[in-house]
This record gives structure tokens, C-alpha cells and sequence, in this order.
């Protein structure tokens, strides 16, 4: 199999070095998908200078322009989100504007750049609501031109009202972990179907 590459997006809302769920769930969907030929990296957002808007640079500073090189150069996208009052954080919020600009970025046959590129989450909180944030996040990713796997999403909710975090729950549950493995054996298999045909021109 050829090696294919992911950046894992991890929107929590702490800057490191402060232990994140969503960067543990990111990291775990990536130790998944290196059973699979795949290589990938961890970027916490908050840690970068990323700007509010809807263009490829906002200019002044924007560390987008960076984070953006990474997702075009991968086969696989993936976005790691805690939940805050029933919704993805919002910081997954504003990267999902971000992408809103690839809309405007085309190849030379007219497709968007994120065409052939998978996109998978993993969503984490202590509250209800990982179905709703899961459709609010395929559904933008799909509009922007990413391609979703089936079981294309893992995630983890502890009781609602209590303050026990995925990264300090104690063994976790094989549905979890289940769906983590067929979410990265779907992705990959995807990815590499969408690597040696892509999309026909628009």
C-alpha cells in the first residue's frame, strides 16, 4: 500500500501544554490510521495566530496560511472538537470559515483543491450532543468539498453535568474504540480509492 498523509485539527479551546480531550481523541484516530499506511501530525489551533474570516489569508500576521498548506498537502483531514453547550467548539467554528474560501480555489480542470481529500472527526465532552456537532461539521466539510467515510466519526460523552474529561476517564469504552479503528480503515481505504481516481472536471 502507498503511505498516505493526514493533519489532524485539534480545536479545543487550551493551548498547550494544557492536557486536551480533543487532542487525545486526535491522536488515538491517528495511531488507528497508522495501522493503516498512514502518517499524520497534531496541530492545536489555539497555539497559532489564526484570524477570523473567510479568505485563504487574512493578512497582518495569519497563521492560516500555514495550517492551509498542510491540509492541501494531505489525503486525509481530521477535526477534533469538544463540545461546548451542545455545539463544536468555537474554534471549530472558525476553522470551518476558513475553508469556507476553497469554495473560490479551483485546479485547472475546475475542481476544488479539497476534492479527493477525506475528512473524519472525533468529537469529546461531558454533555449530549455528539450527533448534532457531528452533522454540523460533515455537513460544512462536505460542502467545502471533502469526501466523508462511512462510520467517518468516533466519539466520547461522559455524564452530563459532571466534570470528568475523556483525557481523565478511566478505561474507555470498545464502542469508542471500535469506532475510532472502522472510522481510520474506512478513511484510508477511501483516500487511497480517491488517490488513483479522482473526481471528473467540472
Amino acid at each position: 500500500m502507498s503511505s498516505l498523509r493526514a493533519v489532524a485539527l485539534c480545536c479545543s479551546l487550551k493551548r498547550s501544554p494544557a492536557p486536551s480531550s480533543s487532542e487525545l481523541i486526535a491522536r488515538e484516530i491517528l495511531t488507528a490510521l497508522a495501522d493503516h499506511d498512514v502518517e499524520g501530525d497534531v496541530i492545536r489551533v489555539v497555539d497559532h495566530d489564526v484570524r477570523f474570516g473567510v479568505s485563504v489569508d487574512e493578512g497582518d500576521g495569519d497563521e492560516w496560511p500555514s495550517l492551509r498548506e498542510q491540509i492541501i498537502a494531505a489525503d486525509l483531514l481530521v477535526i477534533a472538537t469538544p463540545i461546548w453547550m451542545g455545539q463544536p467548539s468555537s474554534v471549530t467554528k472558525m476553522v470551518l470559515e476558513r475553508l469556507d474560501a476553497e469554495l473560490s480555489e479551483t485546479d485547472e480542470q475546475g475542481r476544488l483543491l479539497t476534492y479527493g481529500k477525506v475528512a473524519v472527526l472525533g468529537v469529546v465532552g461531558n454533555e449530549d450532543g455528539a450527533h448534532h456537532v457531528t452533522a454540523d461539521v460533515f455537513q460544512a466539510l462536505n460542502d467545502v468539498g471533502f469526501t466523508i467515510p462511512a462510520a467517518g466519526a468516533t466519539y466520547w460523552v461522559g455524564e452530563a453535568m459532571q466534570t470528568i474529561d475523556y483525557d481523565q476517564a478511566g478505561p474507555k469504552p470498545d464502542t469508542t474504540g471500535t469506532a475510532t479503528k472502522t472510522l481510520a480503515a474506512n478513511a484510508a481505504h477511501l483516500a487511497r480509492l480517491l488517490r488513483e481516481t479522482q473526481y471528473p472536471p467540472v
